[in-house]
Order: structure tokens, then C-alpha cells, then sequence
């Protein structure tokens, strides 16, 4: 078997050499997102960040529905996460899955699927009328501070909050 010798030198210079690209494969991703965050109005590069807060990753609880002008108090345990394109949580009563697509400032839930049980007349009710709401369409997403306000093209509202 040939087996190749290297000085001291030519070990040492191998090993910085590999040690240097290696950081260099590291960091560079991380250089090139440096300073490419930038809030409404600033320039890139000038170091400011969004404050803007995420619809996605956060347990939302439903506080309340608004329908032709008439609010809907949520039950307890009503809820909604949206992660990774995908919606789940409580109507109130049932648990429901969806799909969820966001972009920008709007969200669209489709194909919804809820377990079928037998609950109070008043859960019910909510349940038909935020599963409906949630079905409408595109729903333009509102952040402000902990409070989330999903609305309709019609003016419909799903008021949510986080906890």
C-alpha cells in the first residue's frame, strides 16, 4: 500500500485551509441576511427590523365572530394554530383541520374537516357561523399586539387573541 508523507507544515496549511472554508461556508448565508431586514420605508441595509407580528406558530383563541353585524361570543376552548400550510383547532366543541395559504396580508382556508360531535345548541350555533366565516374566501389578517382580526370581503369579522 503507498502511503503519502506530509511535512508538519503541509499538515498544518491543509488544516487551516479546510478550517478557513469551513467558516467561510458557515457564515456566509449569515453575512448575506445581515441588514436585509428592513421595516415600511426603510432602505435596505439600514440595520431596522419589522415589527410586524406572525399570523403562523401562534395558538389563536377565537374570542368572538361578527355576522351582519351581530356578535357571536366564542365558547371556551375555541381556537386556531396555523403552521407549515396547514390550520387545526377548536370550533368550540369540534376540533377541526385545514389547509391554510398566507400570503401577505391574507389568509384562505380550504378542504376544513371537524370531528362530529354531538354538543349544546348554543356551541353549535358558533360552530356554523365560524366555520362558515373561516370559508368565506380570502381573509385579510390584522395584527395588533396580541389581538388577531380575520374579516371577509363582505365585513365579516373572526376576532382572535393570543394568550
Amino acid at each position: 500500500m503507498y502511503r503519502q508523507r506530509h511535512s508538519p507544515t503541509h499538515t498544518y496549511t491543509t488544516h487551516r485551509q479546510r478550517l478557513t472554508l469551513t467558516a467561510a461556508v458557515l457564515l456566509l448565508p449569515l453575512a448575506a441576511a445581515c441588514g436585509s431586514e428592513r421595516a415600511d420605508g426603510e432602505q435596505p441595509g439600514s440595520g431596522a427590523v419589522s415589527a410586524e407580528q406572525p399570523v403562523t406558530g401562534v395558538r389563536w383563541n377565537v374570542d368572538s365572530v361578527t355576522v351582519d353585524g351581530t356578535t357571536h361570543r366564542a365558547p371556551d376552548g375555541a381556537h386556531v394554530e396555523i403552521r407549515d400550510g396547514k390550520a387545526a383547532g377548536s370550533y368550540g366543541c369540534n376540533n377541526f383541520t385545514a389547509k391554510a395559504a398566507v400570503e401577505g396580508d391574507s389568509i384562505r382556508f380550504s378542504d376544513a374537516r371537524s370531528t362530529r360531535m354531538a354538543c349544546a345548541a348554543q356551541p353549535m350555533d358558533f360552530e356554523r357561523t365560524l366555520a362558515g366565516t373561516l370559508a368565506e374566501g380570502a381573509l385579510s389578517t390584522e395584527v395588533d399586539g396580541s389581538t388577531l382580526t380575520l374579516a371577509t370581503a363582505d365585513g365579516d369579522q373572526v376576532l382572535l387573541s393570543r394568550k
